[in-house]
């Protein structure tokens, strides 16, 4: 874009890619019978996910002043607080991201697009609480398929990373988007709000990659939900947008952020994304999950060999070496989530999966010198058919190889996993993604298993947000 400036005030339309969005937010018909299905299962996955990390976020869950109960407030599940919208979707997105165990997926920018449903059901919730009656779930799994849709098409071809930019922008504009049709904003004031997010400051990515990766990638995503919103509200307050806020020379977004380039965007918006997101299935960072999966195969083979072990050789794919090859000391469980080597150490010890609680600071893995010791043996490398795979769409791998020489000089066979459990194109993702989610609630809700099929039911999309919200909430146990 050029540097130069113009004195020219008259307004132009919006920018190309801000109409785009608007216009799939409010024309694009979901007809899919796999969209809405795995908008269900991604509703699921993500409540899972959020009871699970209750314990670890206690210290930031709750209103700002305590004891304050909100009326048609948000009922956080898995606790008795009820909640301002602003506060409700900050903690909600907080929970569902922070023990890096929700969904995944790829491209040349790497994201988690549940993270847009910290934003969607409390919004929701609210206003079906207001006095809304037409919003049903129906309208969370259409807001969360065009948001998972509109982060990931951005996604796949644009790196954020690249410029310094944490991808949880993605989840701000996409947010952003959705929540503007849900508060009956008009199409040209999703333009604004959308407009706005773009405009609004951008975190750095800085809190993922060593040596500053900390606790902060965890409530990063609560953060950009909770902005998307406070925006949407500024727009429905009457504050205009910025028609060329991705293409004024040097104030726009292009120039000032992303390197002069413009935004590529493959294909029109659809429900692909949706369709194809990796689920989780293992508490690791996602691209090390086929990594773990590599060790556990291998972990048979070397149970009570491991001191013989002379170096352990791992061939994976470029985001991968970007985002999870680490040495040295690793601070706390954000750093120990984000580390390769220490994932696989640790899998090969165990002969098992590892759990969140493996890469917590009080586990018996952080302080065991083995693990450290494995990590010393371990080099890293990217192999480019595994970054081609990776990047193609329609390939969509995301492979890591094991290999290991003994001490004596024995090659052991090299393990490869192309697409790791989680894999939407491996067949018992679903029925694992059902467990995960009765494993992680069955301490908080009743019958977890019965309300999985209940959501899963097609009846569901017509039951009010609030009812369903208020579900929840009479499952939870007396002794919460």
């Amino acid at each position: 874009m050029s540097s130069s400036t113009t004195t020219d005030n008259t307004r132009p339309p919006f920018d190309a890619v801000v109409q785009s969005i608007t216009d799939y937010v409010f024309n694009y018909e979901v007809t899919s019978p796999q969209a809405w299905r795995r908008a269900r299962v991604a509703l699921l996955d993500s409540l899972g996910c959020a009871i699970e990390s209750i314990p670890v976020c206690a210290p930031f869950l709750g209103p700002v002043a305590k004891g304050t109960v909100v009326p048609n407030g948000f009922p956080l599940p898995g606790t008795h607080y009820v909640l301002d919208p602003l506060k409700a979707v900050f903690d909600f997105g907080s929970l569902i991201r922070y023990l890096d165990h929700s969904d995944a997926f790829p491209g040349a920018e790497w994201g988690h697009p549940s993270d847009n449903i910290g934003a969607i059901l409390p919004v929701a919730d609210w206003l079906s609480r207001e006095g809304n009656e037409s919003i049903t779930m129906r309208n969370v799994f259409e807001a969360i398929i065009k948001a998972y849709e509109i982060q990931g098409l951005f996604q796949i071809k644009n790196a954020f990373n690249k410029v310094g930019i944490d991808h949880v922008v993605l989840v701000k504009i996409a947010s952003t988007a959705v929540l503007s049709k849900l508060v009956g904003l008009s199409r040209e004031q999703t333009n604004d709000a959308v407009s706005q997010a773009f405009a609004d400051g951008q975190p750095l990515r800085v809190y993922r990659q060593s040596p500053n990766t900390s606790p902060r990638k965890g409530w990063a995503a609560g953060d950009a939900c909770m902005r998307a919103l406070h925006l949407v509200l500024m727009t429905k307050s009457g504050q205009p947008g910025y028609p060329t806020v991705l293409t004024a020379p040097r104030w726009g977004f292009y120039d000032a952020c992303f390197g002069g380039n413009e935004f590529v965007l493959p294909r029109p918006f659809g429900t692909a994304v949706v369709e194809n997101y990796f689920i989780k299935l293992v508490a690791a960072e996602g691209h090390g999950i086929s990594g773990v999966e590599a060790a556990l195969t291998l972990s048979k083979q070397l149970h009570g060999r491991l001191d013989a072990v002379r170096s352990i050789r791992i061939r994976t794919q470029a985001a991968a070496m970007t985002i999870i090859d680490k040495t040295g000391p690793l601070h706390n469980a954000a750093d120990r989530d984000h580390c390769m080597r220490y994932m696989v150490a640790v899998t090969l010890l165990k002969g098992d999966w590892p759990r969140v609680e493996d890469y917590a600071d009080e586990s018996t893995w952080a302080r065991d010198p083995r693990v450290d010791a494995l990590r010393a043996k371990m080099t890293m490398e990217e192999d480019p058919q595994m970054t081609r795979d990776y990047h193609d769409q329609r390939a969509r791998k995301g492979a890591t190889a094991i290999g290991v020489t003994m001490e004596d000089g024995t090659v052991i066979d090299e393990v490869l996993v192309e697409r790791p459990i989680g894999h939407p194109a491996r067949a018992e993702t679903i029925d694992h993604t059902k467990d995960k989610f009765v494993e992680l609630t069955s301490h908080v809700f009743e019958n977890p298993a019965g309300l999985w099929e209940d959501l899963m039911s097609e009846g569901a999309a017509d039951i009010k947000v609030k009812d369903w919200v208020d579900g929840l909430v009479s499952r939870q146990k007396a002794n919460l």
